[in-house]
């Protein structure tokens, strides 16, 4: 591949990406980008509606879509998913693992069925996934790109109650790089994207300007470098990166997007 042409290692135009969680805040991004870029899409999501608004709107921007209203939540679910994209397109060439959850509550607050249902939507479904996934691209013969969704509380802790929330994170870049490790001689690579705090309907009050806003950004912003919060466009870029062969010797890794946070 020439470097006089690099723009070409990040073309993903005609490759099946297959996302879950399509209707939630990165499965969206996701979804955006990888249809802005020429990929045919496989979006699974549980939410209905929501699912055939994100897929109405990347079929109006020219790309194919298959839409599965279903979540990764059994080895059955996540299977069939990716025998979806095969029957659609022909191939799953990359997954990007957009689904999972948090539910917030002090340790002595939390019963062992809320963390179990945290970890299993966040860790286990991951696993699942890539299980499926890892079937269909070792069968091809192509390598492929699977990028699954950490967060800077994989690496970090935090004091309101995200013990079940930190811990799958911290999983799910263990899942990550011990994947990178198993499957680098297959060529497909294995890679997270950790974000921290960005714009999206649940977090949209913190980009406010009351009072409440104004102090819980303030004391978050400390810690940030650059000085702002996220924008779902901070994870276009890493997002492409990542799917595409410009992330051919990138493997095992978690992507921080950040602005610094994890940094300092």
């Amino acid at each position: 591949m020439s470097l006089m042409n690099p723009l070409s290692m990040f073309d993903v135009k005609g490759k099946v990406a297959v996302i879950t969680g399509a209707s939630g805040a990165f499965g969206m991004v996701a979804a955006r980008v990888l249809a802005g870029a020429g990929c045919r899409l496989v979006l699974a999501a549980g939410n209905a509606s929501a699912l055939a608004e994100i897929a109405g709107e990347c079929r109006a921007g020219g790309a194919e879509v298959h839409e599965a209203n279903v979540r990764p939540d059994t080895e059955a679910a996540c299977e069939g998913l990716i025998a979806s994209a095969v029957e659609a397109f022909g191939a799953c060439d990359i997954l990007v693992v957009a689904s999972g959850m948090n539910t917030v509550a002090k340790i002595d607050e939390m019963a062992p069925d809320t963390f179990l249902s945290v970890m299993d939507a966040n860790v286990t479904q991951s696993w699942l996934m890539a299980r499926a996934a890892t079937r269909q691209m070792k069968a091809q013969g192509t390598g492929g790109k699977i990028v699954l969704v950490s967060s800077a509380r994989g690496l970090l802790g935090h004091p309101a109650g995200y013990t079940a929330y930190c811990a799958s994170k911290a999983a799910v870049d263990g899942i990550t790089k011990a994947l990178g490790c198993e499957l680098g001689p297959t060529g497909i690579t294995v890679n997270a994207i950790a974000p921290t705090v960005f714009r999206s309907p649940l977090t949209a009050w913190m980009f406010g300007e009351d009072d409440n806003a104004r102090t819980v950004r303030a004391g978050f912003l400390a810690r940030v470098p650059k000085g702002r919060l996220g924008e779902p466009e901070d994870l276009a870029g890493p997002l492409l990166f990542l799917s595409s062969k410009a992330s051919d010797f990138y493997t095992g890794h978690i992507l921080y997007a950040d602005g610094g946070y994890t940094a300092g």
